[in-house]
């Protein structure tokens, strides 16, 4: 992935911030956290005003599958930078 593409963050959320690390990290094991969740949110509110009709918020679930990927894979790079086994 390209360093411009990983900055931009997916329909402009950053999954992976300052912020959100340091939330991530001094949570609780069995506390979930979900820096896409806005993103989850936007596609079932998509998916109750089309009446349940998935073909109508493709867009919305892309997104969110990128928040996720970009998310996922950033963490996956800092743990091998960290020098952790994935």
């Amino acid at each position: 992935m390209a360093p411009s593409e990983e900055s931009k963050g997916v329909d402009g959320v950053k999954p992976w911030t300052d912020e959100t690390k340091s939330k991530f990290n001094g949570k609780s094991r069995s506390e979930f956290l979900d820096p896409c969740q806005e993103l989850a949110a936007k596609s079932i509110r998509c998916l109750h005003r089309n009446g349940g009709d998935r073909s109508m918020c493709q867009d919305y679930f892309q997104a969110y599958r990128d928040c996720k990927k970009l998310w996922i894979d950033k963490r996956k790079m800092e743990k091998r930078q960290n020098g952790f086994i994935w």
